[in-house]
């Protein structure tokens, strides 16, 4: 009798005598033969008594059976080495409870089955297919995922390498390429408007020449005419008194035409084109300005202020955040000092400004009395102030519907939100309604004096004011009647 090579007795003594398979949850009766769980199950305790031993028949009571760890990783070991062991194919996997080959593969369920599985109910509505085909199908799915991310990857190594480029980051390269070339288109398109405005200069200053010349040349001649008169004047005092009186009729009617003509004005038609060159250069410079405030408040972030307590008068009261303040009746205890103000209920904001461009947003009530702007650091904060370039304040103040300075036309009533816009270099403050490009009130040539320049902001004016519209009724509370009905608010 041959004697079983090494791959057989190993096949032999990890298999369960039941099943003839590996051992799957191998278990020891008390008579010490070992089975599969589910086969020791499957033979059951019979009519006529206690389960039994399917080798011995010996009895085995279900609470003798102990799990064999030892058997079972004798098993798994075993299933991992047999199959290069063994010669020919592998072994058919078998349904476990049918003992038939799984040749067919549940879609639903994504299940190999036998023929008696696929004929259950719970199967009945399921798509089946044979294994082979089931196993083609998934092996080409995952093989063109396979491909995709082996795409993805070798994309991604070209693209680290600088072999490729990122989409993002061509889309952002485009983006500051096609920028650049509005921005040069714009550059040449001013070009041509300032060599054309030059051009235009040019021709007046070339007139305004012209007409000067011939202005001196006139003068040049009358000056001649004069002297040659005034030479044939003091001739005549040289004579005698009989040979002077002869003629002095003559002499005194040249006496009397003796007139110096100085040149003209300008002509009416260099007048009125110094006057458009004047208008059109204005208009050139609003429009500048306009464009420069528009590309700021696109391209720029807002200035991140918060209101400093420390300047605030008692009657204001700050947020936590610091960006809105709002009026209360009775007064706060806070400390005096010099920084803060006494009589106007003002705050400032903290930092300030020493050059740049700079803009925030305010929030304003629909009514109340409000002022916002900038002063000076040096401007006093003690009594009474006059909101006035000379003191140091280039503000914008609302008392209910009306507007100061009143000079110029603005809406009635402000905006709710308002665009404080400082040009220090361009000596420059200006107000916007939000979203507007046209000021509502501008001051130019501000005189700064080089001094830091701060976000200032007023509420109330601590009188007895209100204001009640035609045929409105409505009740006014303490703080309407001195404007402290509203909060102001520093824009995100």
């Amino acid at each position: 009798m041959a004697v079983p090579g090494p791959a057989e007795a190993l096949l032999a003594a990890a298999s369960c005598p039941v099943c003839r398979e590996l051992f799957r949850e191998p278990v020891s009766l008390r008579c010490g033969h070992n089975f599969c769980r589910g086969c020791v199950e499957r033979c059951g305790p019979g009519p006529a008594g206690p389960l039994r031993c399917p080798q011995c028949r010996d009895a085995a009571p279900e609470r003798g059976l102990r799990p064999s760890r030892e058997l079972g990783h004798i098993a798994a070991i075993a299933r991992e080495l047999l199959p290069a062991l063994l010669p020919g194919p592998p072994p058919r996997p078998e349904c476990r409870r049918h003992r038939q080959p799984l040749r067919l593969f549940c879609r639903e369920e994504r299940a190999l089955l036998c023929a008696e599985c696929a004929r259950e109910r719970r199967h009945r509505q399921h798509r089946e297919l044979p294994a082979e085909e089931a196993a083609r199908e998934y092996r080409e799915q995952i093989q063109r995922r396979l491909r995709s991310l082996r795409e993805e990857r070798e994309k991604f190594r070209e693209s680290r390498s600088g072999g490729g480029r990122s989409p993002h980051l061509e889309r952002a390269r485009a983006e500051g390429q096609r920028l650049s070339r509005e921005f040069q288109a714009l550059r040449e398109a001013l070009e041509r408007q300032q060599r054309l405005l030059l051009a235009q200069l040019a021709q007046l200053e070339a007139a305004a020449g012209r007409a000067r010349e011939r202005a001196l040349g006139k003068v040049s001649e009358e000056l001649s005419q004069l002297d040659t008169l005034l030479w044939e004047m003091e001739g005549k005092f040289q004579q005698p008194p009989g040979r002077f009186l002869q003629d002095i009729q003559q002499l005194l009617d040249s006496c009397e035409a003796l007139r110096f003509r100085p040149p003209a004005e300008p002509s009416p038609e260099l007048e009125r084109g110094l006057a458009e060159f004047g208008r059109r250069s204005a208009g050139v410079r609003a429009a500048l300005g306009r464009c420069q405030d528009s590309l700021m408040f696109l391209l720029q972030e807002p200035a991140a202020l918060t209101l400093d307590p420390r300047t605030a008068h008692p009657h204001l009261q700050l947020s936590a955040d610091g960006r809105e303040a709002r009026g209360q009746l009775l007064p706060r205890d806070v400390p005096d000092h010099p920084e803060r103000f006494d009589f106007e209920p003002c705050v400032l904001a903290r930092g300030g400004f020493t050059s740049g461009r700079h803009f925030w947003e305010v929030e304003v009530g629909p009514g109340g009395v409000w002022a916002l702007g900038v002063v000076r650091e040096s401007s006093r904060r003690r009594g009474a102030l006059r909101l006035s370039p000379e003191e140091g304040v280039w503000a914008l103040q609302a008392f209910h519907s009306l507007t100061s300075p009143r000079a110029a036309p603005r809406p009635r009533p402000p905006p709710r939100r308002l665009r404080v816009a400082l040009d220090y270099e361009g000596r420059r403050v200006a107000f916007f309604g939000h979203g507007e490009d046209a000021p509502l009130l501008e001051f130019t040539r501000a005189a700064f004096n080089g001094e830091r320049v701060l976000p200032w902001f007023k509420m109330g004016v601590g009188a007895r004011l209100r204001e009640v519209a035609r045929g409105q009724q409505r009740a006014v509370s303490p703080l309407d009647w001195v404007g402290f009905g509203f909060s102001l608010r520093i824009c995100p």
